[in-house]
């Protein structure tokens, strides 16, 4: 038979009419084709006498390199028992012996015969088989190349053990480090670094996953560049990087190296002729004070890499026991969290958007607040970030959803309701049904209903915020930017995404009063420029009555803030609208200032040229609360000077008079201690 014997005998062998189950001829060869040429077996066939009538070409040429043609000669002359001189030696332990004695062997380590060759290393495997008729016809069997199966092996070891795209160390081989470096004797103080990348998401979501990727090589080269040979540098996954540091010394040494990597990921990178600014934060838990073991020295550095992230970023924290506390702590608050839906402890309240165009209410935003049993009335800075690292963000956002617009479909007139959606749910794909349920189940006008949407959550994904965008104002709710401003893509998310109301971060607001500040012309351009887009605006957090006459000549459709007293329940909500219509009168302080001392002393104060005496109640650098009889309404604006002690006349502008009361604002700020000791020694 020649060498394409095995494959005419396969093709005779699956063409048997009176076998319905065989392979197709034309599949059978080439499964046998892919085998040959893409894997490390080969085939091979004899005769009854042992000699070979077919074998794989691959190895066929192993033999003729070496001036051998084995097609024809025996099989037992072609190889060679792996650490035997001869093949014949042992015939209980040689293939001659199974071919003889017609029985089956499996896996002989073997060599070729074939000079050169002695390095390469076989394992073959053999059956005899038979005609139809049960007459023996020689032998059919497999050949496996070690050396492909150990390439092949270890090729499988680097992928179990190395992360495909920066080539570190992964989350197993990281562990199995750490195991064997504590295994140990002698290896206390071996430090674990855990490192997460501040700002990387923004990265990866508004320049791309590929431009990512591109970020976390040049990462992993940095970090290797910093570290060098300290320790072992891995990548667990996403953002996340493990440097395992043993007898690095000190913490001093350890913070050092901390800072050195803190500084070098900070740096820019430059990527597709673009440049990216990210962060690192880094928790460091040190054995065997903070662990013995590699789970406890693991979760006591994420409990470190926490507090560094809660720090503000871009520092490293060792660990402390009070960390730990605070897991506690924050474990206790999820399971409390867990039952606080159930057993009825959330409660909304409604903070009224005040329309600065006659001062009535246009709306109000529902904001959550827990009853907790023990700690009392929370309000969500205290809880929301457990309830987003335990997905209980979702459950209690709808369950805010579906309260409010129940309450609000009961409030008179066109009055909207406003609600903050977090970033879960606004990457919920089922978030446009969940809200039309809402809407339907409270019969509350979609018109009506406006959701608050953070800029981080529409920068994850741009194409799929469009799309959510669409959906939602298909349904017919409007939709508000919160925190303008505070981002670093607010601009460019009005520019892509059809937002209805834009809400002015509070930091912009505080002193738009001042004449002499700059947030006044910021705020001024934000107005402008909603105007031109056809949106509305709110400024949030006003406390102030000048900031309200501000916000109003700078162009600001609306207003929110304790300016108009502290949230309210819902059915106080609905008595405002009712009863009162919606207007609201300002509380609180009529100007923003600094603090003040309480006192009741006798002064002097000159207006117009006259002098009179007051009484100073309130003091303060900047200004003084004052009673002052017979007060002339024409007065208010107008310049005059008080003595606020020993003599010393300071300037000031009489800003407002009401009940014989009066309020003053200093032209230049004065030392209050100052006046307070002047007036003491005149005691």
């Amino acid at each position: 038979m020649t060498n394409g014997g095995l494959k005419a005998a396969l093709r005779s062998w699956v063409q048997r009419p009176d076998d319905g189950d065989r392979v197709p001829a034309d599949r059978a060869g080439r499964l046998l084709r892919e085998a040959e040429n893409h894997g490390p077996n080969w085939f091979w066939q004899t005769d009854r006498n042992g000699r070979l009538t077919y074998l794989s070409d691959k190895i066929v040429a192993v033999f003729v390199a070496a001036g051998i043609d084995p097609i024809g000669a025996p099989l037992i002359d072609m190889l060679r028992i792996a650490g035997s001189d001869s093949g014949l030696d042992d015939a209980e332990r040689t293939i001659a012996f199974h071919l003889s004695a017609r029985t089956a062997f499996t896996d002989y380590a073997v060599t070729p015969a074939a000079p050169g060759s002695s390095e390469r290393s076989w394992t073959v495997s053999g059956s005899p088989f038979t005609d139809p008729y049960g007459r023996f016809e020689g032998f059919v069997g497999t050949g496996t190349d070690m050396a492909a199966v150990r390439q092949s092996d270890a090729a499988i070891t680097r992928l179990a053990l190395f992360d495909s795209l920066t080539g570190l160390a992964n989350r197993q081989r990281m562990r199995m480090s750490l195991e064997q470096t504590l295994a140990q004797p002698g290896y206390d103080g071996t430090a674990l670094f855990l490192l997460d990348l501040d700002r990387f998401k923004a990265v990866n979501d508004t320049m791309g996953h590929p431009v990512g990727d591109a970020l976390l090589k040049q990462v992993a080269q940095r970090l290797l560049r910093v570290v060098a040979d300290a320790g072992l540098v891995g990548r667990l996954g996403g953002d996340e990087f493990q440097v395992i540091l043993p007898r690095i010394g000190n913490r001093a040494e350890m913070a050092s190296l901390a800072q050195a990597i803190i500084a070098s990921l900070s740096q820019p990178y430059f990527l597709n002729g673009t440049s990216a600014s990210i962060g690192c934060s880094i928790g460091i838990a040190v054995s065997p004070d903070h662990g013995a073991t590699p789970d406890v020295l693991v979760a006591n550095a994420d409990l470190a890499l926490y507090a560094a992230k809660d720090a503000g970023r871009g520092v490293a924290r060792f660990f402390n026991d009070a960390m730990l506390d605070g897991a506690r702590t924050r474990q206790q608050m999820e399971g409390d969290l867990r039952l606080a839906l159930s057993l009825d402890q959330l409660r909304i309240v409604y903070q009224p958007v005040v329309s600065l165009d006659g001062g009535r209410i246009s709306g109000f935003e529902a904001l959550l607040r827990w009853e907790h049993p023990t700690r009392g009335l929370l309000v969500p800075s205290e809880f929301l970030s457990v309830a987003e690292e335990s997905k209980l963000i979702e459950p209690i956002g709808e369950w805010v959803l579906r309260t409010a617009c129940h309450d609000a479909a009961a409030w008179p007139g066109d009055t909207r309701l406003s609600v903050n959606l977090a970033g879960a749910q606004f990457a919920n794909p089922a978030l446009p049904a969940i809200i039309a349920n809402a809407i339907a189940r409270s019969g509350l006008a979609p018109e009506r209903l406006e959701l608050d949407i953070e800029e981080a959550s529409v920068l994850r994904d741009m194409r799929a915020a469009i799309t959510v965008f669409a959906a939602l104002h298909g349904i017919g709710v409007r939709l508000a930017l919160n925190d303008f401003g505070a981002g670093q893509a607010s601009m460019a998310c009005l520019r892509r995404l059809p937002f209805d109301r834009i809400k002015i971060d509070a930091s912009f607001v505080r002193g738009v009063g001042d004449p002499e500040g700059r947030n006044a012309a910021v705020v001024r351009a934000i107005a402008t420029m909603a105007d031109m887009l056809g949106i509305d605006t709110t400024a949030k957090g006003i406390e102030y009555h000048d900031e309200l006459a501000a916000l109003r000549d700078l162009g600001c459709t609306d207003v929110q803030g304790f300016v108009y007293g502290a949230p309210v329940g819902g059915a106080e909500a609905a008595r405002r609208l009712i009863d009162e219509g919606g207007a609201l009168t300002p509380q609180g302080p009529k100007v923003e200032r600094a603090p003040r001392t309480r006192m009741l002393r006798s002064t002097t104060i000159e207006v117009d040229g006259v002098r009179r005496s007051a009484r100073i109640r309130d003091l303060s650098s900047t200004g003084a609360l004052i009673d002052l009889v017979d007060f002339d309404d024409g007065a208010i604006g107008s310049t005059v000077r008080i003595d606020t002690g020993g003599g010393h006349w300071t300037a000031a502008t009489l800003r407002w008079a009401e009940d014989s009361r009066a309020g003053l604002h200093f032209d230049h700020p004065i030392t209050v201690e100052r006046r307070m000791t002047i007036r003491r020694r005149e005691a």
